[in-house]
């Protein structure tokens, strides 16, 4: 959970540039169900590579099968297409709160005081993984192979220190690989983005319209090939960008991001679990208690499914309207004074689980978590959500909000539950560990009351009130 006093600011803000990591700020996140591509979190762990020859990029699928193959991407275009509606999540999500309580030499921080939030949704489009793998004779709800095969290994085209110089990889087993309600896709696409020629569309309206048949067929044998571009350019849906993996990725629901491998090269079939440096040394979470000097890597098991886990904005507004800002939020104030004792908070956010599990309830306190109020629950507006419903989107993250009187000033804090009962724990000091991931912790923020509200705007009038718009917006919107 994390709380914003602020819900005006979208600049991105970048971590590192090598490799490139950057994410938006907490109040872009909940501007829109589904994140634009432009807003939506870049985590990397080498250089972002370039593949120029979309004819000649193909996938190999091999290892533990009888009959290896390359699949091009017209080959992965053939298979059905599915609209995956999911929630990504970094593994270190809220790092800079662990690292406030104590840091490692080791802890990856991206950069000094930034929070880390890498957390979005988005619509991917691509073939089930389950059918890739029947076309190598791995029937669907598959646990192993003929030839001993267990788990599903993918291999990026990039390539990170951490492997040598190696390729990134990661791995899932291939039970959830081979289940088609597992929806894990080979995406090509992000958000269903359209993107349109002028020039095509001009030319494709004035060969249908102002050509006789004989006319358009002549046109169309002259130039097939011009055309051809031109009519695709048209219609066919936006790829996947550079930064989000072009021109595959693997999109693994409801687990930690560092499994939705991009850039994808090769699909191995492996008796055991991937041992690259990602999931043998990294994104495992270890007890307080260890350190540096005594961790035994082998002893945990790689992260898969995300916690429960939420983030929270809050906003100023009354129960009449949303304050106008300005010399018209002045006037209003003069023409009734009561208005702004009618001071409420409008605490709003999002909150998800891994693995599939809806959200059962989001409870919020104005008094550090002495008393509860429950926040109603959405995905589309206007219409209620049911957690686990057919008519919810299962791997998605869920929209809440609540209108509370916030008297004085207080900490305002939330914790989300899921449909098993999760709940997200009250400290992070109580699940500090030293790669710094998966702080679900509670956030904790200090809410300025109505009080200091109203004692601001009657020490300000007319033109001051303009003077000091960008300080007001702090805590008014």
């Amino acid at each position: 959970m994390e709380i914003e006093l602020s819900c005006n600011s979208y600049a991105f803000e970048s971590l590192t540039v090598e490799p490139f990591n950057a994410e938006p700020p907490r109040s872009a996140l909940i501007s829109s169900y589904v994140t634009p591509v432009d807003f939506f979190y870049k985590r990397n762990h080498g250089p972002i590579p370039i593949v120029d020859d979309i004819e000649s990029y193909y996938v190999s699928i091999c290892g533990l099968i009888e009959n290896s193959k390359d699949l091009f991407m017209r080959d992965i275009r053939m298979l059905r297409k599915y609209n995956i509606t999911a929630t990504l999540q970094c593994a270190g999500n809220r790092r800079t709160a662990m690292s406030n309580v104590r840091t490692e030499e080791k802890m990856i921080m991206l950069s000094p005081g930034l929070t880390s939030y890498e957390m979005q949704h988005a619509v991917w489009s691509g073939a089930k993984l389950a059918d890739v793998l029947e076309l190598v004779g791995i029937p669907n709800l598959t646990s192993v192979t003929r030839s001993g095969g267990k788990h599903v290994e993918f291999v990026s085209i990039d390539k990170c220190k951490e492997e040598n110089g190696g390729p990134y990889k990661a791995s899932i087993p291939l039970s959830q690989a081979t289940n088609p309600e597992a929806d894990v896709l080979l995406a090509y696409e992000m958000n269903g983005e359209a993107q349109y020629s002028v020039v095509a569309l001009f030319l494709v309206v004035w060969a249908t319209s102002c050509l006789n048949p004989v006319e358009l067929t002549s046109w169309l044998t002259l130039n097939s090939n011009a055309y051809s571009k031109f009519f695709l350019s048209i219609i066919m849906p936006k790829p996947l960008n550079r930064d989000h993996g072009y021109p595959l990725r693997v999109v693994v629901p409801g687990v930690i991001g560092a499994r939705s491998v991009k850039w994808l090269d090769t699909i191995n079939i492996l008796a055991e679990e991937c041992q690259g440096f990602f999931m043998q040394k990294d994104y495992k979470m270890f007890p307080p208690s260890v350190n540096w000097d005594n961790i035994n890597w082998k002893s945990r098991r790689p992260l898969m499914d995300f916690p429960v886990q939420h983030n929270t904005e809050t906003c100023w507004l009354t129960v009449r309207n949303l304050l106008t800002r300005g010399r018209e939020c002045d006037e209003a104030w003069k023409a009734d004074p009561q208005l702004l004792y009618n001071l409420q908070a409008k605490v709003s956010g999002y909150a998800v689980s891994g693995g599939g599990r809806g959200i059962e309830r989001v409870d919020i306190s104005v008094d550090g978590g002495k008393n509860w109020v429950e926040a109603s629950r959405y995905q589309k507006t206007g219409i209620p959500y049911i957690a686990d419903h057919m008519s919810s989107d299962k791997w998605a993250w869920v929209f809440f909000e609540v209108i509370i009187d916030i008297p004085h000033s207080t900490q305002i804090v939330a914790k989300a539950v899921d449909t098993a009962a999760n709940v997200q724990p009250e400290s992070v000091e109580t699940i500090w560990n030293l790669r710094g991931v998966l702080n679900t912790s509670w956030h904790r923020v200090q809410a300025i009351g109505k009080t200091k509200v109203i004692a601001f705007w009657q020490g300000v009038s007319g033109n001051s009130v303009m003077r000091w718009r960008n300080r007001i917006n702090h805590f008014i919107d």
